[in-house]
């Protein structure tokens, strides 16, 4: 066996199925779940009509490289979506299957761990698990940048410059899980000088970026921030997906964007990966990429949902509305997340997760612990309930 499979800790939802053993919500409740971050809106007409409309095309072997008219469309969305990003459709974006298993792929990719120096992945903290163990399999050091309020937002200065020396790629979640924090130019701007110093590649997940709550102020993405400071996207790639977007977790679709060089060399690996998109599911991404309105729907759902939750909450508990995404960053009354956790499953039948099961111990502390996250995934009558409950029980 790979030893390096030991190194890998059990997944946040793993451990919070060991902190709830035994202990029973109350009879007379429906349990509301919001401790996962599945999107529970219907999945639009126009990607599921799309995806029966081209059933035939199982009958056929993809081409790993996607169809030109899948690639054109991812790229047509991010020229809408980002001022002034332009990108080739045949050099510069990939098809992927999720962003989840493409953040994995693209590490095992990039990162060499044949040199002097044990190679270092940079990661927020807290932080997509997935992160940790692409980082690890590959054979880095994984080293954590904390994320503390009130903006969430990764303090870079914490990284000594004998560690930025061996960094060979950095992860970045803009907006953020499990805070919403979004990176403003600024912050880039910070980022990228510390490129320019060191040289590694940056890898932006942005899969939360169409749930924001103001149409002037969108989440801005790597690409669009190098656009706006006149730099290139060498050693840039961004993953997007369908998932949050689209309400299509289960799709197993989106795409990446950047370095042409990079994604040329992750073409290869995924070639003998076997990553190839299946060309009904390509097709229904198609359909995804190419219409917004149902996008606009999704969102007013979201927004909805804060601006009725986000105040009944505020009466009794520290929490504040967030950049994007579909996440509350609560803090835990008496600063004790897993009791809360368990407070309010016995109490309330609300399962929510521990802010500490998504981050790790470092000499700055675990900015996670004291926190609970909250994923405003389900229907306004169930969160509505929730919040309720929330602001009823004894803690």
């Amino acid at each position: 066996m790979n030893p390096r499979l030991e190194m890998l800790q059990p997944y946040p939802f793993a451990r919070l199925r060991n902190l709830m053993d035994g202990l029973e919500p109350p009879a007379n409740l429906k349990p509301i779940f919001l401790h996962i971050g599945e999107p529970k809106h219907p999945t639009p007409t126009v990607l599921k009509q799309a995806l029966i409309d081209h059933l035939d095309g199982l009958s056929v072997y993809p081409v790993t490289a996607g169809l030109a008219q899948m690639r054109q469309a991812c790229a047509q969305w991010l020229s809408r979506r980002y001022q002034g990003v332009q990108v080739d459709a045949d050099t510069e974006i990939l098809p992927i299957l999720g962003s989840r298993e493409a953040l994995f792929a693209f590490t095992q990719t990039v990162i060499n761990p044949t040199g002097e120096h044990k190679p270092v992945v940079i990661s927020p903290n807290p932080f997509y698990q997935i992160y940790e163990g692409a980082a690890l399999l590959a054979g880095a050091q994984i080293e954590y940048v904390n994320c503390n309020g009130p903006r969430f937002i990764p303090q870079w200065h914490q990284i000594q410059a004998d560690t930025w020396s061996h960094v060979q790629l950095v992860f970045v979640c803009s907006p953020a899980n499990p805070s919403g924090a979004v990176m403003n130019l600024s912050d880039w701007q910070e980022l990228f000088a510390l490129q320019d110093q060191y040289g590694f590649i940056i890898a932006s997940d942005e899969c939360y970026s169409e749930i924001y709550f103001d149409d002037h102020n969108k989440p801005l993405g790597v690409l669009e921030a190098a656009t706006k400071l006149n730099r290139t996207y060498e050693k840039l790639v961004m993953f997007t997906s369908l998932s949050k977007r689209s309400n299509a977790p289960g799709l197993r679709s989106g795409f990446i964007a950047g370095d042409s060089k990079l994604l040329a060399d992750f073409l290869l690996y995924r070639t003998y990966h076997g990553s190839a998109m299946s060309l009904p599911v390509q097709y229904a991404s198609i359909a995804a990429w190419n219409d917004e309105q149902h996008v606009i729907s999704n969102r007013n759902l979201y927004r909805e949902k804060f601006e009725k939750v986000l105040p009944l909450l505020q009466q009794k508990y520290i929490v504040q509305k967030p950049d994007a995404s579909f996440y509350l960053w609560l803090a835990a009354p008496q600063g004790d997340d897993l009791a809360f956790a368990q407070s309010l499953w016995q109490q309330a039948a609300i399962k929510v997760l521990p802010g500490r099961f998504l981050a790790r111990n470092t000499t700055h502390g675990n900015p996670g612990a004291g926190y609970v996250r909250i994923a405003l995934v389900s229907d306004l009558e169930d969160c509505l309930e929730a919040a309720n409950r929330m602001i009823n029980i004894d803690f």
